[in-house]
């Protein structure tokens, strides 16, 4: 083998080795950035339970007088929440690793935090204790207030705080209230229209609200319609009757 040759070689390994310790030193850093990203997000959920327990937080909830069970809401309005908004919603235990997983993509490619993943049970935990500030911080904390809700209460029961806690903008906070704001009449009077239309508003509220932007809703009740299909809670004929 030729001096040269020799040389070219040693500087491949040299390089290879290199590359192999950086590699190391950014697994490592990534590590500890979570470690400590974990333990900032748990010290948050705890001082949130702290100043009031999630059993206390849940009853504060149910007492409202626009409170509404799930059996004063038709199924097309909860079927159209679940489609639109998690329709892993029965299989994950508080989070949806494939949605984090493909968040975390977008947000990492576009350096943005516009999507965040959460489910039907962490958006509760959101509306419960935390802001809407988006930081990771308190993503973690929301996730860990979301493993005790899966541990406490039932899909079902969670479903119900929720659509009872959610933001439907002009002061509404609910459905029942939302129901009687914006079309003057209890949820279970609700259409299969209004159901898909209602279902659409809590994702972005001043967005979609009836009294701002009634074409913006409109245009999000079909995709909300479309959702629907995709995951088999209505036909393609059904839909037709829906949409206007």
């Amino acid at each position: 083998m030729s001096r040269y040759k020799h040389r070219e070689k040693r500087a491949m390994r040299t390089l290879r080795k290199t590359i192999v310790r950086l590699l190391l030193l950014v697994i490592a850093a990534a590590v500890m950035a979570g470690c400590v990203l974990i333990g900032r997000g748990y010290q948050m959920y705890q001082a949130a339970l702290t100043q009031q327990s999630l059993e206390s937080k849940v009853e504060e909830i149910q007492s409202d007088p626009g409170y509404t069970e799930l059996s004063g809401l038709p199924e097309m309005y909860l079927n159209a929440v679940v489609a639109v908004e998690d329709h892993r919603f029965e299989q994950h235990f508080g989070i949806d690793l494939i949605a984090i997983g493909r968040a975390a993509w977008n947000n990492l490619t576009t350096w943005s935090l516009r999507e965040g993943g959460s489910t039907i049970t962490q958006q509760l935990a959101k509306n419960m204790y935390f802001t809407q500030e988006k930081s990771f911080i308190r993503k973690v904390a929301e996730m860990f207030v979301a493993f005790q809700l899966e541990h406490t209460y039932t899909k079902d029961e969670i479903l119900e705080l929720y659509v009872n806690s959610i933001y439907f903008w002009d002061g509404y906070y609910g459905i029942g209230d939302a129901c009687e704001g914006y079309l003057s009449e209890s949820p279970i009077e609700m259409t299969d229209y209004e159901c898909t239309l209602m279902a659409g508003i809590p994702n972005a509220p001043s967005v979609y609200s009836l009294t701002e932007n009634p074409a913006l809703a409109e245009q999000r009740q079909k995709y909300v319609v479309k959702q629907m299909v995709k995951y088999d809670y209505i036909t393609e004929d059904q839909a037709k009757t829906i949409t206007k």
